[in-house]
């Protein structure tokens, strides 16, 4: 499996994704600059978090509109995996591969913690390998989490098993209180159409080590891993 990153002016967790691939996982990986239309065939794409241009004018916005992402959209939509965490899902958001858009937390303030995520789909290409009922304990930093969309594609999104993850209670339970934006429905994380591309706020990459003081961000890569093998 060959995995490509794409880095951007203000990416600050480049690292820690390049880290997830080619030092946990052991794939080969390519580091492309966002001025870069060659992707360098890959298995799949990550977009990682950070501040893309500042966050100036909307988050992902700016990033959005650059030869790296126009080779992201023509990957992505020839059926190649993208997998956007936090920025990267803004970005994702932005160029129309995924609905919606991530708006300032519900507190108006930056969040930094570990929250637990439930997998609303096991049957995707990022979920295949979560257990039933494992619920994954991963970190969030971001201060434009709170996902919403219209009510006609909220609906389709429910529908067609497109919701990825959920923040819940440790209980499992859809639970306000665990809900750290003010996302609708507790989303944390949505499919494209094809579920080929996952956006997500919460961070796997850094819950994938026994160093970090938790693993359950693996399955995540593991599910891709399991996917592209079958």
């Amino acid at each position: 499996m060959r995995v490509t990153v794409v880095q951007f002016l203000g990416s600050n967790c480049d690292h820690d994704v390049i880290q997830w691939s080619k030092d946990i996982f052991r794939m080969p990986t390519e580091v492309v600059w966002y001025t870069e239309s060659d992707l360098r065939k890959p298995d799949l794409v990550l977009l990682p978090g950070g501040f893309s241009y500042g966050d100036y004018l909307r988050p992902g916005a700016m990033a959005s509109r650059t030869p790296a992402i126009e080779s992201v959209i023509d990957f992505a939509k020839s059926g190649g995996l993208v997998l956007g965490i936090c920025n990267g899902f803004q970005i994702l958001c932005e160029c129309g591969l995924l609905p919606g858009a991530l708006l300032r937390n519900s507190s108006l303030h930056f969040i930094c913690r570990d929250l637990y995520l439930k997998a609303g789909n096991k049957k995707t290409p990022f979920t295949n390998k979560i257990p039933d009922g494992k619920l994954l304990r991963v970190p969030i930093a971001h201060g434009d989490g709170n996902y919403f969309c219209d009510e006609e594609t909220a609906k389709a999104l429910e529908s067609e098993g497109r919701v990825a993850f959920r923040y819940v209670s440790p209980e499992g339970k859809i639970d306000p209180e665990w809900n750290p934006n003010g996302s609708m429905s507790g989303i944390a994380g949505i499919l494209s159409e094809k579920k080929n591309v996952l956006g997500m706020m919460p961070h796997p990459e850094r819950a994938s080590d026994k160093a970090l003081g938790c693993e359950d961000g693996r399955l995540i890569f593991e599910s891709v891993i399991s996917h592209l093998e079958s």
